[in-house]
């Protein structure tokens, strides 16, 4: 029964099998926009969360995002998430991009938000509590305000909001309590009038409907109320603007069951699919309604609970929804038996008719088939096509019907009946394939092409390849548009090319993934249109996924029309990549230019270097021909090659140079070397060399550029060699001279100066000494010494000294050979700079002192004075220059250099006042001076020192001299720290004399507080404490100003600690200005621990002193002395945390107590704890709570009870007020296995899944599964469960396994707890149990299937098939095919919609899992097509008789072309030829080729010769070659047969010859049109001495023949009897055209545009056939009939019998007689 059901209903997915909890599944918190996706907003978390469910893939894991919204919408589009918050300033909106991650636009809107829903996926609606606002995606905007909320609904809760598909309606719902029930109002809104109007109604849709005979759809809306009067369905047309039909209002009662007076509507979607509207009600009934009439179609309950939210489902043309259990459910039409239902159950046959029309659903053939037959019966043709129109599946729109129209007689003063009937047909839509052929030719024939044209603009026509192919013979354009809408790729290419589109015909294949003949194509193109064939064999060669056709076949294509400029660019383009593959085809294409006197094009190619794989060789070769010898050596390697193409080079007019000296790049170096080793030999043959710029230059000029160019690579060396061993001279200067700007080599440098001296070009030599940093300066030097230069030509020499620093030796040449001129002008105007150095020379050559003092005072101020006084001073010659000096001093010259020479010469100079000079002058060094006078002078080598504050010198030369007080003052007053520590570190001996005079003269002379702290500092820094203290006694201790001063007591105190202790103690007691503490810990740190508790005791610092007794002197007997001598709480607590250090529990809780201190109560516990001292801790913890009330006091005081087990004191202290952390003391009772305590606390605090597991411990399983029972926690249930069937307390766990598979996230390890143990039926039969129960877990079903497949396969399969829907299809999979269930495996496949698996399965393990009617219903369901494939071998292995019924299945979808390669691969053809033939008509070569085979293997001649003719698409070539050597004639036939299609006339003939069927050969000629092949036939016949076939060859071939030869073979062989009738004909012939001729030159001028006075047939040629003559079959003309018995006298009995159709003449095989049977040959 319920497989007649006219709807379909199931369960998609259950939301708490998501993990979503029922208590989100709620109108407040789940929002269902479209039937893609559910969102659903949790609260509960923190923070709040949104899952979004897809509902295309209802089994994968929900999308999850955390959010701090109040609420979530997903638009219908799932691109964008509204999200709604509360805020202080009102309602937050925002609109969330979910692909992009980013709010797109926010808006607070002042008032609370009652309700909002996306009206599309770019519109959400926005119902405040006043008014009703839309918000666009798109854009920046705010909400837009559309109207105002009436009053009535303002108190009403609103549950919908509607709005039909142009937003120009819109509809807002609410219900509230009235009068004991729920009334429903609506606000109705039109955009356009912007006026409302308020109706009773609870639930309303809108819906697109288009009314019978109208041309566009109307808007409805529907809506339903239920009153106190009843419940009404409404269903109005909405704003009817246009004359069309209207739609009729309806108005009809909702029936209600019994005891639902409460029920209502609460939603109402349109199923616009098959026009049912579907209205839910509160009690989870769904009604349905036909949206035309308003009838009830069905009514039954789906749901027990509320059904809240309710989309469309597009794809089944129904509805979802979901209700309060979190149940996603289906409900929608079921197309096989609605039409059915409504026919035979409601008995409403013209409804069921209505609803299939419109619908175009089964169920109403044989109603449709009557009524059609009653109104034809009555003539009524426009009611009989209205039937025919809308009749499903077309079931009456055939040829039949076409036909029976035809034959119907007109009524006159009518259209014909089948006009009326296409007429109709027109008026309601688009006409099918048959209708439109038909239609197109009755009008076609009737010259009304225009009314084609329209209807094809008006798409009312089915466009088919028969329907171009009419329109063809009419109109081009109008064929060619049905072609490409029919999608006829070959006709469609074909009229491309006729028409000359050729761009388009590459795009159109490609567009629809059409295979051309693309060389057939071409062929034509150029044959027609050279021009154009070029462009096309471009988009040929360079489509997009490589080229269409072989590029060597276009070559040669090209070639043979001699279009080289074409092919050209053809290959330029096409080889642009430069691929290594291609390498062929560059070759060719510079051998066509080279060999095709193109040379240029050739060079420019090579030159631009756009191809690199082309055979160098070939071209080379080919180049030197073509007197490219430059071309020709980029291409060669060879070295004799390249000697000899570089001399023709060099030979031949326009040398380019640049290119001749950068061919040598090229080269290697040996090869380079060898070429201009050559050249250089050659020199004499080519005197000159013509350059492309019409210059000339020498051969060796141009080696020498070459070796220039090359320097680098060749190196300079070996080229100069080069030069020197041709003994080429004259070039050898020039190479240089080019080279040598950028050489960096010396040789080259050293060789080109050399050269340039001995040509005398002194200028170049002095260039180049002057800028070159790469020659030999003393190699030079000694070369221009040596050249015996006059005195006007040592300018380079005077540069190269003075560059390179041969000052010396310049000045020995000049002064050796009286040069003296040279050395004057050398300092005075050259370099003065350099004086000292010739001052020096000219003393060490014992000059003349007074030449020398003129030559420097010459220089005056220019020469360098540090220089210079060196240069004297170490030759001992200092006073030499004094009055040169003391000018510079004058001239205020402030250098150190000069003011220490005069130092020096003063200090020698007993007369002159040295200390006065050391005083005043400030311009000498200090140290310099200093350092020439302590030899001379200490004392003024003293003052030299101190002026210049030169240390280390001074102190060097007070320790050599002894002056130890001077130093020691000099210290005292430069209280430099490092100058301390330097002297104060140097040699004991010194030192120990420099303190006594520090101690006893310079700090007592002193004043300066500062100098005396850094001295001190000094000492102290040196490590000299006894020393330092005996300096601070002095100071502080013997009565002075610095007597007391603190730092200096403190350092005194600190020395002594460091360096005496004995001295300590009396410094503490003495002295009284010192910081106490800081000293105390110093000493502390040293040690001196009674000195510390001495000080800290004298300064009463008692906490400080404790703590040396306790921390230090480690005496707790003396500290507890001390601490009850000043009975201080901060002296007892110090003491008390040293004993609780100690272990001394009980003494430092009673020094705790007695400080009264609580600060140190947590590590108090700790160690009580640690201790096992719980008797104290408690009497410690009590003291504790006196005074603070403090969480963990009071916890650890409840442990400490729980340790001791004073569960009294324990029971006292937690029933009354506390603040104690009693779940985590219990959590620690617990884990320390108290479990007494721990019961006693977790029933305190109520936690009940701890207690459960406290039980558990006890062995209480009772009172642990009543816990767990409290507890409601499926980790509790989980947790009691494991121990009682780990206990084997079944019952009590069965108890609890019920529980947790009610939660899908346990159940996993509920069955692992039962199968780690064993317990298999135990297990099942809890889950058994389980599948039965209300509100069980979804995944239950699949671990059920789980387990059976495992431990009980027997159940499996009924379980598969009973909760099929419920089952996670994949994971059971996995399970049953690793345990190699196959047929179960199958049945899973199936379920889940998996039928490619179902497929594989089968054909792997068919012994267990194939059945033939299963594998047919999936295999056309599949949604890989290679599974078809696999199937297509699976059936010819196994099932070979089936495997057609298989194809059958899968015709559509496969690749007939692979259908054929299969069955090759299993030579099984003939078992699927009757397939074949059904899908021959797609005339594909494969299945040609394969049905062809297969007759000429059965010998079946006839549907051979009917396939060929039908089905052109083959290899006819290959087919011929194949029969011409068939032992049977006919196939033989057939061969020349398709030679003949083919335009093969010589192999035609020849086989028809061969098996002498002479008419056959006849007929072959007369169809090639070809004159030589027609005379070779007759000259054949001759001389065969067949006169009989002589004379019929001439009857066949009359237009083919010429009048000579047939003359002359008949003459010369004495035929001239058969040839007679031929030549009768034609003189006849002939006479009539001269006849014809006269008659015309005979007509006037005004009568010369009339047609001749003789009628006649058209030839092909377009002449005039004299009325008697015929024209045979190769429609030229023959013999009359008036000399057909001229010439029967004259035939052989043969010919005669030739003439007779279907006759055999004896001795020429021919056509077979009907009925004969054929002969082997």
């Amino acid at each position: 029964m319920a497989a007649d059901l006219p709807i379909r209903f199931h369960e998609l997915i259950q939301l708490p099998s998501l993990g979503i909890q029922p208590a989100q599944c709620s109108f407040a918190s789940l929002t269902m926009e479209s039937d893609t996706a559910i969102c659903v907003h949790d609260s509960t978390t923190t923070p709040p969360t949104i899952s979004i469910v897809d509902l295309n893939n209802p089994q994968a894991a929900p999308a999850r995002f955390q959010i701090t919204a109040d609420a979530a919408a997903l638009s219908p589009d799932n691109k964008v998430l509204a999200l709604r918050k509360q805020t202080g300033e009102g309602v937050q909106l925002s609109l969330f991009n979910v692909e992009m991650q980013r709010t797109l636009k926010e808006f607070t809107v002042s008032e609370p938000v009652d309700f909002w829903k996306w009206i599309s996926a770019s519109t959400l609606a926005v119902v405040t509590t006043s008014t009703i606002y839309h918000w666009s995606v798109e854009g920046a905007a705010a909400p837009a305000r559309i109207f105002a909320r009436h009053a009535t609904l303002r108190s009403t809760q609103i549950i919908n909001y509607r709005a039909d598909s142009t937003q120009r309606w819109l509809l807002l719902i609410g219900i509230a309590q009235r009068d004991g029930r729920v009334a429903g109002s609506m606000q109705l809104y039109s955009v356009d009038k912007q006026q409302d109007q308020v109706i009773e109604g609870h639930a309303a849709a809108f819906a697109d409907f288009t009314v019978p005979g109208a041309t566009k759809p109307s808007t409805l809306v529907a809506f339903a109320t239920r009153g106190p009067a009843g419940s009404k369905l409404f269903i109005s047309e909405m704003g009817k603007t246009d004359a069309g039909p209207a739609f009729t209002k309806r108005v009809v009662d909702i029936y209600y069951p019994a005891d639902t007076d409460a029920d209502f509507p609460v939603a109402m979607q349109v199923g616009e699919k098959y026009g049912v509207l579907y209205m839910i009600t509160k009690f989870g009934y769904v009604h349905l309604f036909d949206l035309e009439t308003g009838t009830t179609l069905y009514m039954n309950r789906i749901s027990t609970e509320t059904i809240f939210v309710t989309t469309p489902h597009i794809a089944t043309g129904g509805i979802l929804g979901v209700n309060r259990r979190g149940q996603v459910l289906s409900v929608s039409v079921e197309p096989a038996n609605i039409v059915r239902y409504i026919s035979n159950t409601l008995n409403n046959v013209p409804l069921a008719i209505s609803m299939a029309s419109r619908a175009n659903l089964p169920g109403a053939d044989s109603l449709f088939r009557q009524q059609f037959d009653q109104f034809f019966s009555q003539g009524n043709i426009r009611e009989a096509a209205r039937i025919a129109a809308e009749s499903p599946n077309n079931i009456l729109r055939g040829i039949d019907t076409i036909q029976r129209f035809a034959a119907m007689p007109a009524t006159a003063g009518q259209p014909p009946p089948l006009l009326q009937y296409f007429g109709a047909l027109l008026e309601r839509g688009k006409l099918n394939e048959v209708e439109s052929l038909e239609l197109a030719r009755l009008v076609l024939g009737q010259n009304r092409k225009e009314l084609v044209e329209r209807w094809l603009q008006e798409e009312k026509l089915s466009c088919t390849e028969e329907l171009g192919d009419m329109l063809r013979q009419y109109d081009i354009k109008l064929a060619m548009q049905v072609y490409y809408r029919a999608n006829v790729s070959h006709q469609v290419v074909a009229l491309f090319a006729e028409t000359g589109q050729h761009d388009k015909i590459v795009q159109y294949c490609k567009r629809f993934g059409y295979q051309a003949d693309w060389p057939a194509l071409l062929q034509n193109i150029l044959h027609t249109n050279p021009a154009a064939a070029k462009g096309f064999a471009q988009m040929l060669v360079s489509a997009e996924g490589g080229p269409l056709v072989d590029i060597n076949m276009v070559i040669d294509a090209f070639l043979s029309r001699n279009l080289i400029n074409e092919v050209t660019t053809l290959l330029i383009d096409f080889l642009k990549p430069n691929r290594p593959e291609d390498g062929a085809l560059q070759t060719r294409l510079l051998e066509v230019n080279l060999l095709h006197n193109y040379p240029n094009v050739a060079s420019a190619i090579i030159e631009k270097g756009l191809f690199s794989h082309y055979d160098h060789k070939i071209i080379a070769r080919h180049c030197e021909n073509a007197s490219l010898f430059n071309r020709a050596l980029e291409l060669v390697t060879d070295a004799q090659d390249i000697k000899r193409l570089m001399l023709k080079y060099l030979a031949s007019p326009n040398v380019d140079p640049e290119f001749f000296t950068g061919y040598f790049k090229r080269l290697s170096i040996k090869n380079s070397m060898e070429c201009l080793r050559m050249l250089l030999q050659n020199r004499g043959s080519i005197p000159l060399v013509h350059l492309v710029n019409a210059q000339q230059t020498t051969l060796p000029q141009l080696v020498a550029q070459v070796a220039s160019k090359y320097t680098e690579h060749m190196t300079s060396e070996a080229l100069i060699k080069l030069f020197e061993e041709e003994k080429c001279y004259d070039g050898l200067y020039f190479y240089l001279g080019q080279i040598v700007n950028f050489s960096k080599e010396a040789s080259v440098h050293n060789m080109y100066i050399e050269a340039a001296t001995k040509v005398g070009d002194m200028n170049e030599v002095e260039r180049i000494v002057s800028q070159s940093q790469y020659f030999d300066p003393e190699r030079i030097r000694d070369h221009l010494m040596e050249a015996g230069l006059s005195e006007l030509q040592q300018g380079p020499l005077i540069t190269v000294c003075d560059r390179f620093g041969f000052v010396e030796e310049l000045t020995r040449f000049f002064y050796k050979h009286n040069m003296n001129q040279n050395i004057e002008i050398y300092v005075q105007q050259i370099n003065p700079m350099n004086t000292p150095q010739v001052v020096g020379a000219l003393l060490d050559l014992d000059c003349n002192e007074e030449y020398i003092k003129k030559l420097v005072v010459s220089v005056r101020q220019r020469c360098p004075v540090p220089e210079l006084v060196e240069q004297v001073e170490k030759r001992n010659r200092l006073k030499l220059i004094t009055d040169w000096l003391e000018n510079r001093a004058s001239e205020g010259n402030v250098e150190p250099a000069l003011h220490n020479a005069l130092a020096k010469i003063y200090i020698d100079d007993s007369t002159r006042d040295a200390k006065k000079f050391l005083e005043e002058n400030t311009f000498y060094d200090r140290k310099v001076v200093g350092k020439y006078a302590e030899n001379r002078d200490p004392g003024l080598a003293i003052l030299c020192y101190k002026s210049g504050g030169c240390d280390a010198e001074l102190v060097e030369v007070t320790n050599a001299n002894g002056q130890y007080k001077a130093q020691a003052r000099y210290l005292v007053e430069r209280s430099d720290p490092e100058l301390w520590a330097m002297v104060l570190g140097g040699d004991e001996i010194h030192r120990r004399k420099l303190i006594d005079a520090v101690i006893q003269t310079a700090l007592p002379e002193s004043k300066e507080q500062e100098q005396v702290s850094i001295a001190v500092k000094a000492f102290m820094n040196a490590n000299l404490p006894h020393e330092l203290i005996e300096l601070l006694e002095k100071m502080v201790i013997e009565n002075s100003q610095f007597s007391g001063n603190r730092n200096l007591q403190n350092l005194l105190i600190l020395t002594a600690i460091k360096a005496d202790t004995t001295r300590v103690l009396g410094y503490i007691n003495r002295l009284d200005a010192y910081d106490a503490p800081e000293i105390a810990g110093i000493a502390i740190d040293s040690e001196l621990y009674e000195e510390a508790f001495v000080i800290l005791k004298k300064f009463d610092k008692t906490t400080d002193a404790v703590g040396v007794l306790i921390d230090h002197l480690k005496d707790a007997s003396r500290a507890l002395q001390f601490a009850t001598e000043v009975n201080q709480p901060a002296v007892w607590s110090r003491l008390a945390t040293f004993q609780l250090d100690n272990g001394e529990v009980n003494d430092a809780i009673d020094s705790y107590i007695r400080a009264n201190d609580l600060e140190h109560y947590n590590r108090v516990i700790q160690v009580a704890e640690d201790a096992g001292n719980f008797e104290e801790l408690v009497r410690y913890l009590k003291m504790c709570r006196q005074k603070i009330k403090h969480p963990h006091i009071e916890s650890e005081l409840i442990y400490s009870y729980a340790r001791l087990n004073k569960m009294s004191e324990l029971e006292e202290l937690i029933s009354g007020p506390t603040s104690a952390a009693l779940q985590e003391i219990a959590d620690r009772c617990f884990k320390e296995k108290l479990y007494v305590p721990a019961k006693l606390l977790y029933m305190t605090i109520s936690n009940y899944p701890r207690l459960a597991s406290t039980y558990i411990a006890l062995e209480d399983f009772e009172n642990a599964v009543d816990a767990a029972r409290k507890a409601n926690s499926s980790r509790t249930w989980k947790e009691v469960s494991d121990c009682c069937v780990q206990a084997e307390k079944f019952r009590l766990a069965s108890i609890c396994g019920l529980r947790i598979i009610q939660h899908g996230d346990e159940i996993d390890d509920l069955i692992a707890q039962y199968e780690r143990r064993g317990y298999f039926e135990q297990i099942i039969e809890l889950l058994e149990k389980g599948v039965d129960m209300e509100g069980v877990h979804i995944s239950i079903f699949t671990l059920l299937a789980v387990i059976y497949s495992r431990y009980k396969e027997e159940s499996l399969m009924a379980h598969l098939k009973r909760f099929g829907n419920k089952i996670n299809v994949p994971r059971v999979s996995r399970i049953v095919e690793q345990n190699q269930q196959w047929r179960e495996l199958v049945q899973l496949y199936i379920q889940g919609d998996e039928f490619d698996n179902a497929v594989n399965v089968m054909v792997q393990h068919s012994a267990d899992a194939f059945d033939h009617e299963i594998f047919l219903q999936c295999v056309s369901k599949i949604g890989n097509v290679e599974f078809a494939y696999r199937a297509m071998r699976f059936y010819l292995q196994e099932e070979p008789m089936k495997v057609e019924e298989l194809l059958e299945r899968v015709r559509k979808r496969v690749d007939q072309v692979r259908v054929v390669q299969v069955a090759k691969e299993f030579d099984a053809l003939p078992l699927i030829k009757k397939y074949l033939q059904s899908v021959q008509e797609a005339n594909l070569r494969e299945v040609n080729e394969a049905l062809n085979a297969i007759y000429v293997e059965e010998e079946d001649y006839e549907a051979l010769r009917e396939s060929i003719d039908a089905y052109d698409r083959f290899e006819v070539l290959a087919l011929a070659k194949q029969l011409e050597k068939h032992e049977l004639l006919e196939f033989r036939r057939i061969a020349a047969y398709i030679y003949g299609k083919n335009n093969r006339w010589e192999d035609s003939m020849a086989l028809s010859k061969k098996d002498m069927l002479w008419k056959d050969a006849m007929q072959t000629a007369a169809e090639s049109k070809d004159r030589a092949v027609a005379e070779e036939l007759l000259q054949f016949f001759v001389q065969e001495n067949r006169p009989d076939g002589f004379a019929a060859c001439l009857y066949t071939c009359y237009d083919l023949i010429r009048p000579d030869v047939a003359l002359e073979l008949a003459w010369k062989n004495k035929m001239l009897d058969y040839a007679m009738p031929y030549m009768v004909q034609f003189v006849r012939e002939y006479s009539q055209k001269v006849d014809d001729l006269v008659a015309a030159g005979q007509e006037s001028e005004a009568d010369e545009s009339k047609p001749s006075n003789f009628s006649g047939n058209a030839t092909p040629g377009g002449s005039q056939v004299p009325v008697g003559m015929v024209t045979p079959m190769g429609g030229h003309p023959m013999m009359t009939p008036m000399m057909t018995p001229m010439m029967t006298p004259m035939m052989t009995p043969g010919m005669q019998m030739m003439q007779q159709p279907g006759v055999h003449m004896p001795g020429m095989p021919g056509a077979a007689m009907p009925g004969m049977p054929m002969r082997r040959m």
